[in-house]
């Protein structure tokens, strides 16, 4: 009850405060929002209510500027959730801009698949379904960037360290590695201490041409996602499997790689890539350092955009490879996967049709999201759409029971 009173407080004291910058040129965006969603199994249960409020506040001076986004999440099953978003400062200079603080950063050329695009860590507690300013989580860092021309050099600075949001374990979306008995959780080892030594570092640079705009880029970072070490009990009696234990930690990670977009006639051409450095893979065989080996491997992707008509087309190929492959690891050598975007508009362009599709093609598994869009009114925007997962295994196969339809209700200002 009392958290309950505080964040109304709190939603009273910020929007006081804003009634009372609005007049000093703070510009105040923002919406509020009812999402709904029901699965599609024999229980017809609620898969998410949730009623959200999202507010911008951005202010700018001479040289110097400011952005603030707090959010509000209310659900019905689970308390108040309050979250700040971004909050940073900008400092302008003639060829060279600083921002501090909590930030969103956004790099590469993909469409709903993370390659060079790691700085902001993700959050998966609604899986991949949330919107991707959403899924993208703020950092803390400092971020400068210089400009030559039509290139730029991108520098940026992490000081602490924010893994992934997983779902949690009561989840509809959790999912507990398979093994002849149901493993616990020892979550002593998965924090990282923050210090400078932990900091992760990035470096971009980018170009626009009149043939091609690209991007080349490294990092010496943690990788976001944890590494499930395993502990297994033998019963010294009967020599059995009495008990396994995961162990969640985070390792260290170098990367460097690149993208590109380029126009060839009607068709955009996009790509993206990255070589990782020390990346942990589970393995079959406990013995080999407690379950894990660490490999260095590919991730890139191929893309193309066009119309036919006044249809939007957008298509990727992606592919991981595991370099020096063993045949231990639980993943493929290769691991292909593609998505597809179609989009068509209706009603002078009041109306919007999306098809938005991942298909893994080492599982025969997918996920299929058509989504219709209806813009009421100025600001007020009405959507009805669908998540449908096939297979039986794969990343989108282990959530075939979790096909759900979902409605949105989102006022704008």
């Amino acid at each position: 009850m009392f958290k309950n009173i505080s964040a109304v407080t709190l939603l009273l004291a910020i929007l006081f405060t804003a009634g009372n910058l609005h007049g000093k040129s703070v510009f105040i965006s923002g919406y509020a929002r009812n999402y709904t969603g029901m699965l599609l199994n024999d229980s017809r249960e609620y898969s998410i209510i949730q009623n959200t409020f999202d507010l911008k506040f951005e202010h700018s001076r001479n040289r110097v500027a400011f952005k603030a986004n707090p959010y509000f999440y209310q659900y019905f099953d689970k308390d108040l959730k309050i979250g700040l978003r971004e909050a940073y400062l900008d400092i302008l200079f003639d060829k060279m801009d600083i921002r501090v603080g909590k930030q969103q950063i956004i790099w590469g050329k993909a469409d709903g698949v993370f390659i060079t695009d790691i700085i902001s860590p993700k959050n998966l507690s609604e899986f991949l379904l949330s919107d991707f300013d959403e899924i993208r989580m703020g950092v803390t860092a400092l971020k400068a960037d210089y400009y030559l021309g039509d290139n730029a050099f991108e520098l940026v600075w992490i000081p602490i360290f924010t893994p992934t949001q997983m779902p949690e374990e009561n989840s509809i979306w959790f999912r507990t590695p398979a093994f002849p008995i149901m493993p616990v959780f020892d979550y002593s080892q998965k924090d990282v201490t923050a210090s400078l030594e932990n900091s992760e570092l990035f470096g971009k640079f980018s170009a626009m041409t009149s043939l091609i705009d690209f991007e080349i880029m490294a990092g010496y970072v943690w990788d976001d996602d944890p590494t499930m070490h395993i502990q297994k009990t033998i019963d010294p009696a009967t020599q059995q499997l009495s008990g396994i234990t995961l162990l969640p930690q985070h390792h260290r990670l170098s990367i460097a790689g690149g993208s590109f977009s380029t126009t060839v006639g009607a068709f955009v051409l996009r790509g993206e890539g990255a070589y990782y450095s020390g990346k942990y893979f589970q393995t079959g065989n406990p013995t080999v350092t407690d379950g894990i080996t660490d490999k260095n491997y590919l991730h890139y992707l191929f893309g193309v955009d066009f119309n036919i008509g006044d249809i939007r087309i957008s298509s990727q190929f992606i592919q991981q490879a595991v370099l020096d492959y063993d045949d231990q690891i639980v993943n493929d050598e290769f691991e292909n996967m593609a998505t597809i975007l179609l989009s068509k508009t209706f009603l002078r362009e009041t109306l919007k049709l999306d098809l938005f599709s991942y298909a893994g093609f080492n599982n025969e598994d997918a996920l299929i999201r058509p989504k219709l869009t209806y813009d009421f009114t100025d600001g007020f925007q009405l959507l009805l759409g669908a998540n449908i997962f096939t297979g039986d295994e794969g990343r989108f196969g282990q959530y075939d029971n979790n096909d759900m339809l979902y409605f949105k209700v989102k006022y704008s200002f």
